[in-house]
């Protein structure tokens, strides 16, 4: 496979005896200093090379999704919501066997590597709000969930040959700082060799209890 990848006084005659011991003792501790000085030092640049390539993790806002359920059991000012049974404030008066429809928020623990690769870990759902009707959940949702045709930084395109397999891919870093992959076609390819800037359709999912923190998402090419 060819792959084209993208563009660190002196002593009495009783202590002149004495001599030969005290020199072989001074040359022990010596020796045993220096050992211990090149094991440190050795320590020391292990770690210090393992904190230059180690990753570093982030938890950002990953999806949101509206789902439809049933109040179950009043406990209190709370109540449960079917079919999950789910416990959630009652904060809109709800009456056991109304139909609800609930917010779901998932995160994700995103982690980078050195070089530039992600690994991600996704949460489970969790029910943060309810509604009284569909729609005002849907509207709930376009305003955390936004779609946005924005311009970012191209890192290069590359391509790989496999039995006279070749396939095409575009690295680009969104506003978020995080890298990825696409797939593209020799056209695009071609088209994207001398740019720096490439015109995408992102969509940023942001935090419901910190608006201002949000995670972009690439859903596609502008043009």
């Amino acid at each position: 496979m060819h792959v084209k990848h993208i563009r660190r006084t002196q002593k009495d005659a009783m202590n002149g005896k004495r001599r030969p011991s005290i020199v072989v003792a001074g040359l022990i501790l010596s020796l045993m200093l220096v050992l211990s000085a090149c094991s440190g030092t050795s320590s020391t640049v292990f770690n210090s090379g393992s904190d230059e390539v180690s990753s570093t993790s982030t938890r950002v806002p990953w999806d949101y999704r509206i789902v439809e359920g049933t109040v179950g059991d009043l406990i209190g000012g709370d109540m449960t919501v079917l079919p999950d049974n789910e416990l959630l404030p009652n904060d809109n008066n709800y009456a056991t066997g109304d139909k609800i429809w609930t917010l779901q928020f998932m995160d994700a623990e995103l982690t980078t590597d050195a070089n530039q690769r992600n690994d991600i870990r996704l949460s489970s759902w969790t029910t943060i709000k309810s509604f009284k009707d569909q729609k005002t959940a849907e509207s709930d949702l376009t305003n955390l969930k936004v779609i946005v045709k924005t311009d970012v930084k191209l890192v290069g395109v590359y391509k790989t040959t496999y039995k006279q397999d070749t396939r095409h891919f575009a690295v680009v870093e969104l506003p978020t700082g995080n890298r990825i992959k696409q797939p593209i076609d020799e056209k695009r390819y071609a088209a994207m060799e001398k740019q720096e800037k490439v015109d995408v359709v992102l969509e940023e999912v942001h935090d419901f209890a910190d608006y201002d923190l949000a995670y972009a998402k690439f859903r596609g090419w502008a043009d």
